[in-house]
Order: C-alpha cells, then structure tokens, then sequence
C-alpha cells in the first residue's frame, strides 16, 4: 500500500459521514458514506496529474467516482481535467474529496480551491473561447477580441514570491487573480508583478477588466 492510500484511509476513518473505507488495488479506495451509494476514489501521488495517467487509471478503475491529487502542491493539467468532465468524474484534492462526501453527487465535485473563482468566469457573459489550460491557468477572449492569459493564487496575501513562482512554473500571463475573497495581495506582489509585465488583481478589478472597462 502507498504511502497516500494509507494516510487516505487514516483520514477518512475520522471522518463522521464515513462508515467505512478499504483499499481494493493499486490507488483505489472504496468508501461507505452514511446515506449515500459508496465511493470508488483514486488517491494518486502524482505531482502533476494529465490525460494520460487519468486515461490509465480510468482503464484500470472503470466505475471510478472521484480521483483525488493526494500532494499539496499536486497540478492539473486542462487535458486531465476536460477527460474528468467528459467522462463525469469529480476531481480534486484531499480536501475537496472530504467535503464532497455526504453530498448528493461527488462525480460533480471539483477542486475546491479554485471551484467558487473558476465559476465566476464560466459564468461571465463578457468572454469567449475560455480555455482551462491548469487548475490555476486559463486563457480567454474578451467580447472585443482581445486575448488575455490568467492565473490565479489562492494565499491570503500573495507576496512577490508567489507571482514569480506561478511565472516560471506556468510561463507568461497577462493577469495573476488573487482568488482569496479574504486576503488582499501585497504591495511586493503587485511590484513584481509590474516587473514581469502582468497586472495582480482581485475579483472586482478583474471583473471591470473582462467587461472592457
């Protein structure tokens, strides 16, 4: 049993909707949750999860329910999350898989995260074309043509760190979103964010900015 898996089902067991949860192969998990159809979850220890470790584990686990990104610092490729989507798979990380559970459809749930910020742009009618490139990277049109790359950073308080760390990972953007409704960036963050060329911005700057203001 890997290492995941095992700290997966230690976790799990304290867990008040949990009735029960077994290891049935390789990184799947099966779980009893009271009230609700059990849960087939894969706990992957993957650094970066794409298409083609998703396509391996769907052929290997078929009926899989969710697969959960067990690291932290887990990314997903767009590719990975588009197969998810088509094929009506939650996804996520530790903690969006233990929220989801209880719930009335996990294969719903995505990364907690980034699920309430990503809907906001799904759901502006000032954009075309969206492409989600990562969990935290996507790409756009606005109404009028013009082609914006944005990411988004979930600390409180991003610091310059932060913002040069998502540039090199992830490579050039027009606009890092500090998705965090409670924390504001910091004046290093905005400074290196003017450094790099990219503007750092809450929800309501974004927001004037997608309509073109």
């Amino acid at each position: 049993m890997k290492w995941q898996v095992k700290y997966a089902l230690e976790n799990l067991s304290r867990d008040q909707d949990v009735a029960s949860a077994a290891h049935v192969g390789g990184d799947a998990i099966q779980i009893a949750v009271h009230g609700h159809p059990d849960v087939l979850a894969i706990i992957s220890d993957a650094h970066i999860i794409d298409r083609e470790l998703i396509r391996k584990y769907f052929l290997e686990f078929p009926v899989m329910d969710f697969m959960c990104g067990y690291r932290k610092e887990c990314i997903w490729e767009g590719g990975a999350i588009r197969f998810l989507k088509e094929k009506n798979i939650g996804w996520g990380s530790a903690g969006t898989l233990s929220s989801a559970l209880g719930k009335d459809d996990i294969r719903t749930a995505t990364h907690k995260e980034y699920r309430f910020a990503y809907r906001l742009i799904e759901q502006s009618r000032s954009i075309s074309d969206l492409n989600r490139e990562f969990d935290r990277i996507f790409s756009l049109k606005l109404w009028n043509g013009k082609p914006l790359r944005v990411g988004m950073v979930r600390e409180y308080e991003p610091t310059a760190d932060a913002i040069r760390t998502l540039w090199e990972r992830f490579g050039p953007v027009d606009i890092v979103w500090s998705i965090n409704p409670n924390g504001f960036p910091r004046a290093d963050a905005i400074e290196a964010g003017r450094e790099l060329g990219c503007d750092v911005l809450q929800w309501d700057e974004l927001k004037s900015v997608l309509k073109g203001r």
